[in-house]
């Protein structure tokens, strides 16, 4: 019965164009394709999967299976026929399905697994994973560290085996786990290395930073120095952090995880290299990076000499009371900390700005930082600032969400009015949405999270009750925005290829400069593939929700 179901909707698309494939389509596939998992026809849905005839089909809607297929295969034993066949889905669905599609199924299911289920799910996926990730072209450093972060998240808070029974035993494959996780990442390191070994002045950071703020998190898992020692910055972590000298780090980002773990990641990183002599080679590196220093005399001075993120270290967080923020000089420095990080010309106090920032951001209560969200997202115009706060709410919300005890300001009706500031487009459909791509991806972000960690149910964070009023100011809106855009774009690209005059390009209200066409073309592909990334997040958030919304439905049904 699966099966001939599967059979009908295949043969019913076979017929169509890849762009007349409707929800219908990709909803009927899934749930025929979940129920020939579930029933154990593995093998006749892996037949399907490799019919040429369906490839187009695969491309598109494969990527649905994720979830039907994790579940199947860690519920079979080793030698069951049907693992072995499931296992082949999975790589057949690898090898064929839109790689940012399958991204985000893939690290959907890491971030939805728990308790013993986290390694299997983990180890299962990381292959795949892997592969996705080094198909992507755009993006690729933001994907990478993306899907180390949530590794981490889900492996960080289970228990570490630390007598040598407890190793041996790996009872829930920790020890197993965190070493394909190195493997995971080494060809990742590979280009890393690869691209500092053609040039000594290696500007492509992204990917470097990444992994670096990986390592950074993991040292407390003592496993990860090959990664640090192969892009040199072992001996630089050690011997920069001593007290008297600013931190080693010039992105924001890494201070905040030195800030919060340098006791224990140095300790390990120390013990590592005196004690176990990872790295030994490396000694000589220090007396360049300390040479290197000296042209920064000047910004060191600067840092030396300012006392406000010292003050601040040594405060407690969450201690300092909302109300002296009815102070005028607490409310205003937040706000110049933005300018300064938006307008200042020098890189490293921009960054430096940003530390502060979060610093200050932390040390007060929970209104206080409720009170902070807003009147940033009230006054600044600056898309990657926004973005910045949103996922600092996120954070504030799934602390709420998850501690003993319930935060009022970001749960209920005041985490509703903070919504209200979030999850809209500024100008409608008419917002210019590559500008605005930063803040829109963290307000989708975050609906996704709400959606699926609140139960309609429950509606500890009410965005249930606002559900309709999402749909009217962000979602609608945001279909027809990416419409236009994309149309826009593509119009471009077509004209540019046929070699026509373009009166001007403009990519976020910016002319572009000379360029050859075959730059411009590069351009503007990126800006497609910006579009493209929002539209898949879109798509995922209302999947969710009409999965969440039938769902009630059913079970009213049941009760009447």
């Amino acid at each position: 019965m699966a099966v001939d179901e599967l059979q009908a909707i295949i043969q019913r698309c076979q017929i169509l164009e890849e762009s007349d494939f409707r929800g219908e389509d990709f909803n009927l596939f899934q749930v025929a394709g979940q129920k020939c998992l579930e029933d154990g026809y593995a093998a006749q849905l892996l037949e399907v999967i490799q019919n040429e005839k369906n490839k187009v089909i695969i491309k598109n809607m494969g990527w649905n299976l994720i979830s039907p297929l994790v579940r199947c295969i860690l519920a079979y034993k080793q030698e069951d026929d049907k693992q072995e066949h499931c296992l082949k889905i999975l790589d057949q669905l690898v090898q064929l399905c839109n790689p940012k599609e399958l991204f985000l199924g893939l690290l959907e299911q890491i971030e939805q697994t728990s308790g013993e289920q986290v390694c299997p799910t983990v180890m299962l996926l990381l292959q795949p994973l892997q592969t996705v990730l080094l198909k992507l072209q755009n993006k690729k450093a933001y994907s990478v560290g993306l899907s180390l972060a949530m590794i981490m998240n889900q492996l960080t808070p289970l228990p570490v085996p630390y007598t040598k029974q407890q190793i041996q035993e790996d009872k829930l494959g920790l020890c197993r786990c965190c070493n394909a996780v190195v493997d995971f990442a080494k060809p990742f390191v590979n280009e890393v290395v690869k691209n500092m070994e053609k040039s000594s002045e290696y500007n492509d950071m992204e990917l470097k930073e990444e992994l670096l703020k990986f390592c950074m998190k993991s040292l407390k898992y003592p496993l990860l120095t090959d990664i640090l020692q192969d892009i040199r910055e072992l001996m630089p972590l050690v011997f920069i952090h001593h007290k008297g000298r600013r931190s080693y780090w010039e992105n924001q980002e890494f201070e905040d995880i030195e800030r919060k773990n340098s006791a224990d990641s140095l300790a390990c990183l120390s013990y590592l290299m005196f004690v176990q002599h990872f790295g030994i080679n490396c000694f000589p590196m220090v007396f360049s990076l300390f040479l290197s220093r000296r042209k920064h005399f000047i910004l060191n001075n600067f840092n030396e000499s300012c006392g406000f993120p010292y003050c601040l270290l040594r405060m407690e967080d969450n201690s300092l009371s909302h109300q002296y923020l009815e102070f005028r000089d607490f409310i205003n420095v937040p706000q110049d900390l933005v300018k300064v990080m938006t307008l200042c010309p020098i890189e490293y106090l921009r960054k430096k700005s940003l530390n502060m920032l979060q610093l200050f951001i932390d040390k007060f209560d929970a209104e206080g930082k409720y009170t902070l969200f807003r009147c940033l997202l009230k006054t600044s115009n600056h898309a990657g600032v926004q973005g910045y706060i949103i996922q600092k709410i996120k954070d504030q919300i799934h602390l709420s969400l998850t501690k003993a005890h319930d935060n009022v300001w970001f749960t209920g009706h005041h985490l509703i009015s903070l919504l209200d500031l979030v999850l809209f487009l500024p100008e409608g459909a008419e917002t210019d949405l590559l500008q605005n791509s930063d803040r829109i991806m963290a307000s989708l972000n975050l609906l996704r999270y709400l959606v699926i960690k609140d139960c309609e149910s429950e509606n500890q964070t009410g965005v249930w009750t606002i559900l309709a009023k999402i749909e009217k100011n962000f979602l609608k809106p945001l279909h027809v925005g990416l419409n236009m855009s994309k149309a826009h774009y593509e119009a471009e690209i077509k004209n540019k290829r046929e070699n026509r005059r373009v009166c001007s390009l403009t990519v976020s209200e910016e002319k572009m400069p000379a360029m050859t066409t075959e730059m411009q073309l590069q351009v503007l592909h990126s800006a497609l593939f910006t579009f493209d990334l929002i539209e898949s997040v879109l798509a995922r958030v209302e999947e969710l929700i009409e999965v969440k919304v039938k769902a009630v439905m059913a079970e009213n049904i049941k009760v009447n």
